[in-house]
């Protein structure tokens, strides 16, 4: 489950002037994200209505979501990673939503304090991660937490939060571990509830960052079954539409773009690398029919027009 984007980027689309990048952090500056890549998304976000999409590039995945922002009276920012082609794309999901959040929280018209918000949370998601995996860091985090109390004189509260630090940390990593193991072997609503369980044991000794991740993520798990149901109805439109095809219904070429669209970006969500592929070729080769059948239709048109005024 380890990841680690190599890029990240915030950015809104204006109805006027466009996609506009509001502020953007890079472990190596050529992964940036181009104007080419981001026009797609305008496409993708606001003609077609995607709430996510994903733009491949070479080696690189450029993933791109729309930010709940509805509490600052925003609705045209999107957040993205730049990732690599093996990154786990539900966990990378989970982490941006998280990530949003806090953009939300301290949103600013000032494009540095915006940039020191997206780094900061850019960092911190080795941490997270490593939490994840290693019970040992959260014994940790639980031992400088009790020490602050005590500090403070919160003797009670700290007593407590040192006896739930006894077990908890290795109980929540087994809950992951479990959890993880039924979405590798598509269980996906039995990974929902451990996930959500996970959730719940990070929430007692008050790991604010692992409740929201995994929150996140058992949302993210749980849209899955409904995505897999779409898939298999856009195949059988797909499939239907293609059938007419052979009648010499040029038309239908046009029709068939949207749904190997969505296709496209279903199939991103489940890591389907080389279907994703083959739709991605398909697609283009829909777009050049389309565009040649409504130059033959335009030919068609002016040839009757000729015809009748001979």
């Amino acid at each position: 489950m380890i990841i680690m984007p190599v890029g990240i980027y915030l950015y809104e689309i204006d109805e006027s002037f466009g996609p506009n990048v509001l502020a953007e952090y890079y472990l190596v500056q050529e992964n940036k994200v181009s104007n080419d890549t981001l026009k797609e998304f305008e496409e993708k976000h606001i003609q077609k209505e995607f709430l996510n999409t994903i733009y491949w590039k070479e080696d690189l995945r450029y993933y791109s979501s729309k930010i709940n922002a509805s509490s600052i009276e925003r609705d045209n920012l999107f957040l993205g990673f730049v990732l690599k082609q093996d990154e786990d794309l539900v966990t990378s999901k989970s982490i941006l939503e998280n990530i949003a959040e806090k953009v939300v929280e301290g949103f600013s018209e000032d494009k540095a304090k915006l940039e020191a918000i997206l780094r900061k949370e850019f960092e911190s998601i080795f941490t997270l991660m490593e939490k994840l995996k290693e019970p040992a860091m959260i014994k940790e985090t639980i031992n400088n937490k009790t020490k602050k109390m005590l500090d403070d004189g919160n003797l009670q509260e700290a007593r407590e939060l040192i006896d739930l630090g006894e077990d908890i940390p290795e109980k929540l990593s087994e809950e992951i571990k479990m959890a993880e193991e039924l979405l590798k072997n598509k269980f996906y609503k039995k990974a929902k509830r451990n996930f959500l369980k996970a959730a719940e044991l990070a929430d007692i000794i008050q790991e604010n960052d692992i409740v929201s991740f995994l929150i996140n993520k058992a949302e993210q798990v749980g849209k899955l079954p409904d995505l897999i149901k779409e898939h298999e109805s856009l195949m059988k439109d797909v499939e239907s539409t293609t059938e007419e095809l052979k009648n010499n219904k040029l038309h239908l070429y046009h029709e068939l773009i949207r749904p190997i669209e969505s296709l496209i970006n279903i199939s991103n969500s489940f890591e389907q690398h080389e279907l994703t592929s083959k739709l991605t070729e398909l697609l283009n080769c829909f777009k050049r029919a389309d565009q040649l059948a409504k130059e033959l239709f335009s030919l068609d048109a002016k040839l009757n027009e000729k015809i009748i005024n001979l």
